[in-house]
């Protein structure tokens, strides 16, 4: 005889165990994902940004700090960088990490949703898979021109499309950061294809 398979019981397993996992931790997980490294490329990534010693950065949606620390790595001690996001949970856990691993020239920011609020003006704006979680972005990133240093730069690793999770709407096309970025007053400068799975793209304010 088959076992009764219960679903009120699968329900209830699954809710201890968020609990006890705690939100913040799945949320982290979930930034990390499976096997990020392989797609990601994210040593590749941080190379083709070129970033001096004593750089300040600033990391949009940093998470889980996936980008954050080895953004912190190629800035040096004698730069900074700064762990936007406006999730406070997450925020504060990265900081946690950022103290217990000695990661002085790391600060993280709770920004609002339209604005990230960074304290000093950076060399590069940064940002990988938030882009489609932002709203009226010509707007958002129109405003941030006032963050970004004379010669500063904004890179965009963006979700293409191409895999299962980013078809449901978690991608956005090229042609739409493109036109979006234009109506902001940027131009692009660099455009990297060797992401399978996002675009990489590099904006400097138009002249």
């Amino acid at each position: 005889m088959k076992p009764h398979f219960d679903n009120r019981r699968l329900l209830t397993a699954l809710l201890v165990f968020f609990t006890l996992a705690g939100c913040t931790r799945l949320k982290q997980c979930a930034y990390e994902g499976v096997g990020r490294d392989e797609w990601q490329k994210p040593d590749e990534v941080i190379r083709a940004l070129a970033i001096k010693r004593g750089d300040r950065v600033a990391d949009l949606g940093s998470g889980g700090g996936y980008f954050t620390f080895r953004l912190a790595n190629a800035v040096g001690p004698e730069g900074k960088v700064y762990a936007v996001d406006v999730d406070k949970g997450l925020n504060e856990a990265l900081a946690r990490r950022a103290k217990d691993e000695g990661y002085s020239n790391v600060e993280a920011i709770l920004a609002k949703a339209d604005d990230p609020l960074l304290p000093s003006t950076v060399d590069l704006i940064f940002t990988s898979n938030t882009y489609h979680h932002l709203e009226n972005r010509a707007r958002y990133f129109a405003n941030v021109k006032k963050y970004l240093k004379p010669g500063g730069r904004v890179a965009i690793v963006e979700f293409n499309g191409a895999g299962w999770f980013e078809s449901m709407g978690h991608h956005t096309p090229k042609d739409v950061i493109l036109g979006e970025m234009k109506e902001a007053e940027y131009v692009m400068k660099q455009d990297y294809g060797f992401l399978p799975r996002q675009h990489f793209l590099i904006f400097s304010v138009a002249n």
